[in-house]
């Protein structure tokens, strides 16, 4: 009796890794891009392609090899970061309101991954709850406009956004 039991535990774990299997390759997730090196990261979504080429004043470099903290994986300097916050030389024009998840944290700079720009534009992010706001690459991500957005680690913390929830910001048009 005490084998069918494990026999019967033992067939129902390799079902539900299998059904795992089945609903990562749906959802894209494990992707791994074909020159990439190491291990599948489990939470690469199939963002690939939609890689932006930032402004100097967004851009940041790569994260070191083995960042885990906040801190280490936020490579923009405290320059970058105090022009960011500062006050927009140009007036702004509003583009509407998002809900915003932390985006790929190994993705440096300061951008927002949003379905309310259509081009990729400089603009600027409000966090209504703290006041805070950041200069932010704006790069369109397909959806309808009410879809939510990925916002970049650097951006999150300059805005003083909880990494683990969801935020509401305003998104602006800078310039």
């Amino acid at each position: 009796m005490k084998h069918v039991l494990i026999l019967g535990a033992l067939a129902l774990a390799l079902g539900a890794c299998a059904q795992v299997g089945a609903m990562s390759e749906r959802f894209g997730l494990g992707q791994r891009a074909p020159e990439a090196e190491g291990p599948i990261d489990p939470f690469v979504t199939g963002d690939a392609g939609e890689e932006a080429t930032l402004a100097p004043e967004t851009a940041a470099p790569p994260p070191p090899t083995g960042a885990r903290t906040a801190e280490a994986l936020d490579t923009t300097t405290a320059e970058q970061r105090a022009a960011a916050t500062a006050a927009p030389a140009a007036p702004t024009k509003a583009l509407g309101k998002t809900v915003v998840s932390l985006g790929s944290p190994t993705e440096p700079g300061l951008w927002l991954k949003t379905p309310l720009v259509s081009e990729e534009s400089q603009g600027r992010v409000t966090n209504p709850a703290t006041g805070r706001s950041s200069l932010v690459t704006l790069i369109p991500l397909d959806g309808p406009a009410t879809a939510g957005s990925r916002m970049s680690l650097a951006a999150m913390r300059l805005i003083e956004a909880s990494l683990t929830d969801l935020t509401e910001v305003e998104v602006a048009l800078e310039g």
